[in-house]
């Protein structure tokens, strides 16, 4: 019996080779999406061998756009914006500006309308959050100010798309080729601006009168049901739900609908364990977002239109980059601070692409147009890492002239007072009852975790605390391991826990290493990888419980070896 397999075709050998070509892509010190993308390339049309069906992968895309939206709006944070609003708000806007003027005259130069140019300008003016965010944790420079810039300068840019969701297709309705050739006054250009803002306002209206109370309430009544089960799929019902309403009731995006619900959301106190229970959901759907745009490029494009890809890859890693490096040190920035804002910015991603993908599909931007985004972002997406090597060399040639001028660059919270310290990684549920009790006890404790949110709460408590991936070698650094009496692996992930136990036994043999598991492989796992002890929760949780149980009247004398007395 045949069976059409179109669904599953597209996710079986699109997750499977964007693993193979990721893990290569990451192996050579390369961002993963490059690997996604070619591994849409190599299932697109375009390319001999398996074909993929692009409709629904489409339709997957559109799923994965939604889900990064919801993700974006679940991390958007405006106090990291208002803290630098005096330089990110007028720099990303003028950079923006900028970036979009380059597109329109690379544009102009190949014939296209005024409006073709201005669309494919705009998606080569925001820069990729993935991308920026992993340079700036390798060189552990989130925390310091020009890493809050830099965050702050994306926030804008991330923004200015949700806008230009909104406006595109105001736009082509006007100005595209479904508006027939027909001139449009003044008058009737505001009116369909003015009833799309209504219809926006509508929308934001009604989630922050409703949404805002309703989404929170739902989720604490969900989570205390304990269903961890039910809790991840009220998140994703959520997500899609509140992106589905605003399509149908209010005539907004997908997009922006998804974005909205991640910020309702964002005001919960269970923001973090819905960002982490839909985190693998939407990370696979990401991966299938990113197959699907590799599957739109023609390979072809290299050698029809050079000159044009050259001309698009040098707006995205000179123009804008140039643009801002100029803005910041007008500010008066320091020039270390104005090229790492450069280095940050000099490439595209995941904005670039939807921006590009809904120029197309309302006919406001060329086919061709798309493909030399999509151009322009593998050759800088994989070029960035390098421009950081750069930069990285630069600061050490002229580390006397940085000192000269220093940045605010200490890291928040209690110092840390090195020597005969405990290193406790991860400062969730278990990391932070155990950071407590040690504290308590006179043992000093610094503590490791990549979730912001945890990092402020053990500040909070007088606790120093580390931002970072626990594998990383210079967050190890900065926890001082070779003058520490013990190190605890509190988190509840096997492959980093042993990829830092080992990096811990680099930097310090003789430190003795503890480790949290939730199974025997796991336990075997971390013994192998050099912890000299491993905690299965469920085995102590047992052990406790027993431990009660025969404290009871019932099992006291038994526990004794008397007989027992059940009581009258």
């Amino acid at each position: 019996m045949h069976h059409d397999t179109s669904l599953i075709d597209i996710v079986a050998v699109g997750l499977a080779l964007a693993f193979v070509l990721g893990a290569i892509a990451n192996r050579l010190r390369l961002s993963p999406l490059v690997g996604y993308l070619v591994a849409g390339i190599f299932v697109g049309p375009f390319t001999p061998g398996f074909v993929a069906d692009q409709e629904i992968a489409n339709q997957l895309a559109e799923i994965g756009v939604m889900l990064l939206m919801f993700g974006v709006g679940l991390h958007f944070s405006l106090q990291d914006l208002l803290e630098v609003k005096w330089i990110a708000i007028p720099g990303a806007v003028a950079q923006i500006a900028v970036a979009t003027l380059l597109g329109w005259g690379v544009a102009w130069l190949m014939g296209w309308s005024h409006l073709h140019g201005m669309i494919f300008g705009f998606s080569l003016a925001t820069a990729s959050t993935v991308v920026l965010l992993r340079a700036m944790e390798e060189r552990r420079l989130l925390e310091t100010m020009r890493g809050k810039i830099a965050v702050g300068w994306l926030i804008v840019e991330d923004l200015a798309c949700v806008l230009a969701l909104v406006m595109m297709p105001v736009i082509a309705g006007l100005f595209g080729p479904e508006a027939g050739g027909e001139r449009h006054s003044f008058g009737s250009v505001l009116s369909s601006i003015g009833w799309t803002f209504v219809q926006l306002g509508l929308f934001v209206a009604v989630m922050l009168l409703v949404g805002r109370r309703v989404i929170p309430w739902v989720l604490e009544r969900i989570a205390g049901t304990g269903s961890r089960e039910l809790f991840t799929l009220s998140v994703l019902a959520i997500a899609l739900g509140v992106a589905f309403g605003a399509a149908a009731l209010f005539g907004v995006s997908f997009a922006l609908g998804a974005f909205f619900a991640g910020m309702m959301l964002n005001e919960s106190e269970l923001s973090h364990k819905a960002a982490n229970d839909s985190l693998p959901l939407r990370d696979a759907f990401a991966v299938l977002f990113f197959v699907s745009v590799g599957m739109l490029f023609d390979p072809k494009i290299l050698l029809e239109h050079p000159w044009q890809v050259l001309g698009t890859a040098a707006i995205i890693m000179f123009g804008k980059s140039a643009a801002a490096f100029l803005i910041v040190r007008a500010f008066g920035h320091p020039k270390a601070t104005a090229l790492t804002i450069s280095a940050s910015l000099a490439q595209i991603g995941e904005f670039a692409f939807i921006i590009a993908g809904l120029g197309v599909s309302l006919q406001i931007l060329p086919p061709t147009g798309q493909a030399l985004v999509l151009a322009g972002a593998l050759i800088s997406i994989m070029l960035n890492p390098m421009i950081f090597m750069l930069l990285d060399r630069w600061e050490a040639r002229h580390r006397e002239e940085v000192q000269v001028q220093p940045e605010p660059e200490v890291q928040p919270g209690p110092p840390l007072q090195a020597g005969n310290h405990a290193i406790v990684i991860g400062y969730g549920r278990v990391g932070s009852e155990l950071a407590n009790v040690l504290r308590d006890r006179g043992v000093p404790v610094v503590i490791i975790d990549d979730n912001s949110l945890h990092v402020d709460r053990a500040h909070a408590a007088g606790i120093p605390g580390i931002r970072g991936h626990a594998a990383s070698d210079k967050v190890l650094a900065e926890a001082h391991p070779e003058s520490a009496s013990i190190a605890i692996l509190a988190i509840p992930q096997p492959l980093e826990a042993g990829e830092a136990i080992a990096k811990l036994r680099a930097l310090n043999p003789a430190l003795p290493v503890l480790a949290r598991a939730h199974s025997d492989a796991e336990v075997k796992h971390l013994l192998a990888h050099g912890a000299d002890g491993a905690v299965m929760a469920e085995r102590e949780l047992a052990y406790s419980l027993a431990e009660m149980v025969m404290s009871t009247p019932a099992y006291r004398y038994a526990n004794r070896g008397d007989v027992a007395v059940p009581p009258v």
